[in-house]
């Protein structure tokens, strides 16, 4: 009989992807969500112009996209004040970390991260056969300090920080991190994820130079820009290693309609500035929904808000529950303590107004099955 002769690796990992989707719950529960505020989407959308752009593109859509990126990393270089050279554009942040986990990490290399950051960083890792090691949260956020003593330790290659952090929505200051960049050892790598940069107070980006070779910064149009669908991530890095990636990328990876819609999306300022203005909005509805319903909302400097339960992960995850069950799509942190919380992502008026409709009953029902339990 003929059958797949799977590596030994492939052969050892288990069967699990880091996130279940939405669609997945919808068809388990034979209904659509009310309210989809649980993947931090941007319900907002993205730039009319985008939207328009990527509609003029369709007619050419049996082209290729351009293998090199070459407006849009023009763009995004201008934007950050760096060098196309400093530049990779990706298939978002997941296919970006794929692409650089395998060039450094080989089977048995040790990588740190925090306990319950990024999964799918994760996985990538394992899929490589890299050794995962996690340190805890500090006060609810990463902590630079003792990530980086981890990786000393060890000789990691790599070390991953979000900032500001999912799932829990706060942050460090760009100079805290430039400060523990400089504590870095030598041949590790330091993977700064900054996907909700843009929601994020004025100087939590790290202001590094471009050309560090002990850093890469990875961006993504996902989020503020509202593009989640059209999968389009940028790094930031030494023109080395940038270069590198042409090693092992799929070179026709990026969609063209995808490509020429984040185009103009980098250039609506107007569109971007209306964006943020919805999301500090919802930001503070949610704390107000939470408050209400005698809960405590974490500090966020992102486009959802870490709701705290006030209990343990078990009665968090109740809630949850509850919440889709009554068509609520929310999510949770992964590991505790942080899974006391729920991740709320910022909604409409709308969505919101059915997550605060649907709580106050949520929380009742959970009380009482882990009352029972």
């Amino acid at each position: 009989m003929t059958y797949p002769r799977y590596t030994p690796l492939v052969a050892s990992l288990p069967s699990s992807v880091p996130f279940v989707g939405p669609e997945t719950h919808e068809r388990e529960r034979g209904a659509s969500f009310i309210a989809r505020i649980g993947a931090n989407e941007n319900v907002f959308g993205p730039s009319p112009k985008a939207i328009s752009a990527m509609q003029d593109a369709d007619a050419d859509i049996w082209k290729y996209g351009d293998s090199l990126s070459f407006d849009l990393r023009a763009a995004i270089a201008e934007e950050n004040n760096v060098r196309p050279e400093n530049v990779i554009v990706g298939e978002g942040i997941d296919g970006l970390l794929g692409y650089l986990v395998r060039l450094v990490v080989g089977p048995g290399d040790h990588v740190v991260t925090s306990d319950g950051a990024y999964p799918t960083f994760n996985y990538h890792v394992t899929g490589y056969g890299g050794t995962l090691h996690k340190v805890p949260y500090r006060d609810d956020r990463e902590d630079p300090s003792a990530l980086i003593a981890r990786a000393a330790e060890l000789g990691a290659k790599l070390v991953y920080i979000a900032n500001p952090d999912n799932p829990m929505g706060t942050w460090h200051s760009g100079q805290e991190l430039h400060k523990a960049l400089d504590t870095l050892p030598e041949g590790c790598l330091m993977i700064v994820d900054e996907a909700y940069v843009e929601c994020a107070p004025d100087g939590t980006s790290l202001p590094a130079d471009a050309d560090d070779p002990r850093l890469i910064r990875m961006r993504t149009f996902s989020k503020i820009y509202g593009m989640a669908g059209a999968r389009v991530g940028y790094a930031l890095a030494a023109p080395e290693l940038i270069a590198a990636f042409d090693k092992v990328r799929n070179h026709f990876g990026m969609n063209r309609s995808a490509q020429i819609g984040a185009l103009a999306a980098i250039q609506d300022k107007d569109w971007l500035a209306h964006v943020k203005s919805e999301v500090s909005a919802a930001r503070d509805r949610i704390r107000d929904i939470a408050r209400r319903n005698g809960l405590n909302a974490l500090p966020s400097a992102t486009n959802f808000v870490a709701v705290d339960c006030g209990r343990d992960g078990d009665f968090a995850r109740a809630v949850l529950n509850e919440l889709v069950s009554r068509g609520i799509f929310v999510r949770m942190p992964f590991a505790a303590p942080q899974n006391r919380c729920i991740r709320v992502s910022c909604g409409r008026p709308v969505d919101l107004d059915a997550f605060a409709q649907a709580l106050p009953e949520a929380l009742k029902r959970a009380r009482e099955s882990t009352e029972i339990e």
